[in-house]
């Protein structure tokens, strides 16, 4: 596996006593093969100088797969030099601001690319407080009653946008589904509920040929089936919000340094790619980054904006 990016820190288990550091030159796209790119490495606070979550995964020099849309990556979806017209899904895996803010924003933009053929997209369903994909996409597009009503279009494909296909899914679901297959590039994407507070919440894997990308979403680690659903993947991407040591409600929405540790370990995962950083986790990164090295033994990688990971050239 190859690694490009403008500031991405690879720790190296085992040949290493402590962190360090390959700085190279960001190639992203690759003209071929699959390249993940980092979108918003940080979280719901404006105090990092990072964007929210967001995720390209490239294909042969194009963006073909979105995952999450949080505040912030709208920018850097145009930094990356993505292209509307080449996404053929966005994956949206809970409905906090972080991670979907800048969908509608998306949206806008697309509406000036010349897309003609309909995007696939899958999100939670209804939960508590939160609505369900259906029921968000209403809440924001709906002609009479979206917030956003002019871009009603993208419902029903009329007033030259894009027809918007959603899948949603429930947290109920006793096992993984594929939401969106395309035999020609051999692109699989498979969901899964990930637990997540109250929150309902999905992680995503992401496979094209014989490259697999899972997306663990925000999750507090406490559903075993994940394991199953991250086995050998090339790269996960876990989230770490959080430092070690944190109690109470935190707890119930994400996993520490040491359980994304296990997951990754237990997963035998080639690649863990450490994102969704706040404050409280960066504060003391080298320590948490300590943590998760001492129960992982493949390679770590932390996050930062646009930053890519080559999957195969």
């Amino acid at each position: 596996m190859t690694y490009r990016s403008r500031h991405l820190c690879i720790v190296l288990l085992g040949l290493f006593a402590s962190t360090s550091c390959a700085e190279t030159v960001a190639v992203c796209p690759p003209e071929g093969g699959v390249a993940l790119q980092v979108l918003g490495s940080g979280g719901p606070i404006a105090d990092d100088g990072r964007a929210s979550t967001g995720y390209i995964v490239w294909v042969d020099g194009e963006a073909r797969v979105l995952i999450d849309a949080g505040g912030g990556t709208f920018l850097r979806f145009g930094e990356a030099e993505a292209e509307f017209t080449s996404l053929d899904f966005v994956g949206l895996s809970h409905f906090h601001a972080d991670h979907s803010a800048d969908f509608p924003a998306l949206l806008k933009s697309g509406n000036f690319s010349g897309r003609k053929r309909p995007l696939a997209i899958a999100g939670p369903g209804a939960g508590g407080p939160f609505p369900g994909l259906h029921a968000w996409l209403t809440s924001l597009i709906d002609g009479d009653a979206g917030a956003f009503g002019y871009l009603s279009g993208y419902l029903d494909g009329s007033g030259g946008l894009v027809k918007l296909e959603p899948v949603e899914i429930s947290r109920d679901i006793p096992e993984p589904v594929t939401v969106f297959g395309d035999d020609e590039s051999d692109l699989q994407i498979d969901t899964m509920p990930v637990p997540h507070g109250i929150v309902p919440a999905l992680g995503f894997s992401v496979r094209v040929g014989d490259a697999t990308i899972v997306f663990s979403s925000d999750q507090n680690g406490g559903d075993p089936s994940f394991i199953d659903f991250a086995k050998n993947a090339n790269v996960l991407v876990m989230h770490m919000p959080i430092p070690e040591g944190a109690t109470g409600g935190a707890l119930q929405l994400h996993a520490p340094p040491s359980v994304i540790a296990s997951i990754a370990n237990e997963a035998e995962v080639e690649t863990l790619l450490l994102s969704h950083f706040m404050a409280r986790s960066l504060r003391n990164l080298e320590e948490n980054t300590d943590v998760v090295r001492e129960g992982f033994d493949g390679t770590i990688a932390v996050a930062g904006d646009l930053d890519c990971l080559v999957v195969t050239d």
